[in-house]
């Protein structure tokens, strides 16, 4: 604001003295207030209001009983929307949310004593809105010509962000140790789990590679026992023997089928799943598994989210930690399978090896004898087991564990030894909705004509899978790596369904051979057979789209199915 009128006359370069509130004094009329007109102000006012002006602080001064308000420009900024509203102004009439401090004030100065204030607390309408302000006050009485206190100086300083960041400072002081300790704590777990996946990864690769030999093996036993079954059946003594060595195979082919499930090289179909309505299939099942004297309970969340997991290998999980329940149950107790959706920020995720996201939240809680910490420690190695020798693999756990990490979960476990045992299974919501029953029947295990090429590095796998085929009708081509079935192919071009191993050696590998195969001019099947997939066929644990596997050992009930089923399915 310009005025036609300067106060003070002269401002001898003092910013304070040519400012905008030296202009608004000028400008302004005091008869009206206890200052009077300008022009008859006392020497001792114009040198309070000219020190007033010149300071680069806050201070306004308050005249006479009403406490009539003068002040600088830095007051001005301070005062906010309340400026100019304030000039000329009873203090009470100006801030009348304080009126009644300000009044002793006045009254206490005016009386020739002084106020001092660190960090006082006020609430003030500066914009409109009340607000907590913090400020440093300092009060001394202002003298006329005659000597008598006329009115009061004040130095105001905001401290409001010094306060509020000295008591962030505060609260951070207080809580620094524990979330030192906190922060310890986390690392020292992170680097456990890290130390724990290194060793699990470790023994994966071993037992991957392991269990593909060991199923080749199986393999090569169960094709000719079938076979031989087929050349034997008017002899029941023997086919009862062939019968009992055909269940031993079964069982290693299962052995072998955990083991890659613990290392995370089992191929998945994942599908989308209503946990609440698997839970609800299972139910009758499971409480099969207890005896009389443990009693099954459920609990669901209204509205549970989908998951998007392989539903056969999640029955099995779960069958796995009620059976690990049951057998901690001695003299009786319970236990409690709930399903509930979980949604988990940042904060949540230090104890688990998870991203912040949403997740459904499986667990399996019992009243049984729970563990020591040594134990829960080893819990998920395979092949470790605290029953009686014959009475567990030791590896259910391990392949809970790595169905659980393959499908992009985490395993939670909590227990206390004599109050049991809570093992929680997290995994990734699913957002689409679960598909209507399709009503699909097994594909029959039907004869047929056409021509097969199998491929196939272990010979004797190859000629007991031919052997097989050939009992099926098939006609059988053969090769014992891709280059040598690439050749066939090119010499055959009416084969009918490439039936191939996953893990050969060669410079063609088995997934390139497929996508020739099943390309025009040939446009066969393709069919893959393996005990150990590794990442070829399948990525992030689970297969390829379109992908048709059988798992060694099969059967030559599973062999025809799957290859009348790839056939009669081909585009």
């Amino acid at each position: 604001m310009k005025s036609e009128t300067a106060w003070p006359e002269q401002s001898f370069e003092c910013d304070g003295w040519r400012g905008e509130m030296a202009s608004r004094i000028a400008s302004f009329d005091w008869s009206h207030t206890a200052m009077g007109p300008i022009d008859q102000w006392s020497k001792s006012l114009r040198a309070a209001v000219q020190l007033l002006l010149a300071s680069p602080v806050p201070l306004v001064m308050l005249w006479g009983q009403p406490g009539t308000m003068i002040y600088n420009d830095a007051y001005a900024d301070f005062a906010g929307g309340r400026h100019p509203f304030l000039l000329g102004k009873p203090v009470e009439d100006g801030w009348p949310e304080i009126a009644a401090f300000n009044r002793h004030v006045v009254d206490t100065c005016l009386s020739g004593a002084t106020l001092s204030y660190s960090d006082k607390r006020l609430t003030l309408h500066r914009n409109g809105q009340p607000e907590d302000v913090w400020m440093d006050l300092h009060y001394s009485p202002v003298a006329e010509d005659d000597g008598h206190p006329a009115g009061v100086i004040a130095i105001v300083v905001e401290t409001t962000r010094k306060v509020l960041a000295e008591e962030k400072l505060l609260k951070f002081t207080q809580t620094l140790e524990e979330r030192v300790a906190e922060a310890v704590t986390a690392r020292v777990e992170a680097e456990e789990r890290f130390r724990q996946v290194q060793k699990l990864e470790a023994i994966g690769n071993l037992t991957g590679g392991v269990a593909h030999d060991f199923n080749n093996v199986l393999q090569i036993i169960s094709a000719n026992l079938q076979l031989i079954q087929l050349a034997t059946r008017d002899k029941p003594d023997l086919a009862r023997r062939l019968h009992v060595m055909s269940e031993a195979v079964a069982r290693g082919g299962k052995l072998a089928a955990q083991m890659l499930a613990f290392a995370r090289r089992q191929p998945l179909n994942p599908a989308v799943v209503n946990p609440a309505k698997l839970v609800a299939d299972m139910c009758e099942f499971l409480q099969r598994a207890l005896p009389e004297s443990i009693k099954l309970k459920t609990s669901v969340s209204c509205e549970t989210w989908n998951l998007f997991v392989d539903r056969h290998q999640l029955e099995n999980a779960l069958l796995n930690l009620v059976i690990n329940s049951r057998d901690a149950i001695h003299d009786g107790g319970n236990i409690l399978i709930e399903i509930e959706n979980a949604t988990l920020g940042d904060e949540h995720t230090t104890g688990l090896a998870l991203p912040a996201g949403d997740y459904v939240k499986f667990v399996v809680t019992d009243d049984g004898a729970g563990m020591a910490e040594n134990v829960k420690a080893r819990m998920f190695k395979p092949f470790y087991s605290t029953k009686a020798e014959g009475q567990g693999t030791g590896l259910g756990l391990s392949m809970v564990f790595g169905f659980v990490s393959q499908s992009a979960g985490c395993v939670d476990v909590k227990t206390r030894v004599d109050e049991g045992t809570s093992v929680a299974l997290y995994f990734p919501r699913c957002t689409q909705a679960e598909p209507a029953d399709a009503g699909t029947a097994r594909p029959r295990a039907a004869r047929g004509g056409e021509v097969v090429l199998v491929v196939e590095d272990d010979a004797d796998v190859r000629l007991a899978t031919i052997d097989m085929l050939a009992q099926l009708g098939y006609k059988v081509l053969s090769a014992q790596d891709g280059e040598a079935a690439l050749a066939v192919l090119q010499k055959n071009g009416n084969v009918d369904l490439l039936f191939s191993d996953v893990v050969m050696p060669g410079t063609i590998r088995p997934n390139a051979l497929a996508k020739i195969a099943s390309a025009p001019p040939y446009n066969a099947a393709v069919v893959f057979a393996s005990g150990y997939t590794r990442d070829i066929i399948f990525h992030e644990g689970r297969l390829d789209e379109g992908v048709v596997l059988l798992r060694k050992p099969f059967t030559i009930d599973d062999l025809a199915r799957t290859i009348r089923y790839a056939l009669d399915t081909r585009g």
